[in-house]
């Protein structure tokens, strides 16, 4: 039956990976055509057999091909809205219009658009100038930063900014990927594919657990053999990290190796806020968010009293 197919595919799939639909298109045409030479399908259309013509993106040559024959237009994977419009408007006026279908010959499986900022970061670092004079050290406080904003948003409510600020860090993390000469953004997605595999022993192998308690406990054993047993236990414990916090992850390591009592107190001028982490913490509060909270109602009440005057 004559008609006209946009065959339709996506830049961030591997060329030559169609859609069983798409190559039962391309196979019964009378013409597929496109309007570069430079498509990334053509070569694996070819070697499959199916003729391709490069030509103009005419949308009256188009329908009248189409009105007599089944022709296939390969879009181009950045687009050719202005054709397929054309098209539809010339539709429009005729009284017996051929048929016109599109065909999605390649879909993105989830995370692909994360492609799209590997390659904006490429760029980027090749053409921007400041882009390209950034260093790890030099990115580490914007990293800081964005992780603040993405807790100050959750904590807010707002679901909508925290989708962005999500994206303002994930792209430190294609910045830091692409900075580095000796990992590349495939290596650090392997590596922490690894480790969450090799973590979760009850969802990739055949360990079965009780409840989340039985989860962190397997977790803290295995991360325990990926320190060798002569690691401190204080071993990834980030000391630049706020104090509370620091305070609270500490004291959260010592409990769990068995640490004496009296290692928990001494007489400095910190001990009392020391003591209060510990307290917060054996209460399964969270010392830095309950300061955050505190700070947080103590901003509104000065603001709500500025208000006022």
């Amino acid at each position: 039956m004559p008609g006209l197919t946009f065959l339709a595919s996506s830049p961030r799939v591997a060329p030559g990976q169609l859609t069983w639909p798409a190559w039962e298109a391309l196979r019964s045409a009378d013409r597929v055509l496109t309007g570069t030479a430079e498509h990334p399908q053509l070569p694996y259309v070819r070697q499959a057999g199916v003729e391709v013509e490069i030509t103009e993106a005419d949308a009256a040559a188009l329908v009248r091909e189409a009105s007599s024959g089944t022709v296939v237009w390969l879009v181009d994977p950045e687009g050719d809205e202005t054709l397929m419009r054309s098209v539809g408007s010339i539709l429009v006026g005729l009284d017996e219009p051929p048929q016109i279908e599109v065909v999605q010959g390649a879909y993105d499986l989830p995370g692909a658009r994360f492609l799209d900022l590997v390659a904006v970061m490429e760029t980027l670092r090749r053409e921007c100038p400041w882009d390209r004079k950034q260093t790890h050290a030099s990115l580490a406080p914007y990293l800081l930063e964005e992780a603040y904003e993405v807790v100050d948003t959750i904590e807010g409510g707002d679901l909508e900014a925290l989708r962005e600020e999500l994206g303002d860090v994930l792209m430190q993390v294609a910045f830091h990927a692409e900075v580095s000469p000796d990992f590349t953004v495939d290596d650090v997605a392997e590596g922490i594919v690894e480790k969450l595999v090799r973590r979760h022993p009850h969802v990739f192998g055949d360990v079965t657990v009780a409840d989340a308690d039985e989860v962190n406990a397997n977790w803290d054993k295995i991360k325990s053999a990926e320190r060798g047993e002569d690691a401190s236990i204080f071993q990834g414990v980030p000391m630049a990290q706020p104090a509370l916090s620091l305070a609270a992850q500490l004291q959260r390591r010592a409990a769990k190796a068995g640490v004496p009592e009296e290692l928990f107190s001494d007489d400095e001028v910190g001990a009392d806020l020391f003591a209060l982490v510990r307290r917060l913490r054996e209460e399964g509060r969270d010392p830095e968010a309950e300061l955050r909270a505190a700070a947080r109602r103590f901003h509104d009440r000065v603001e709500r009293r500025e208000d006022a005057e």
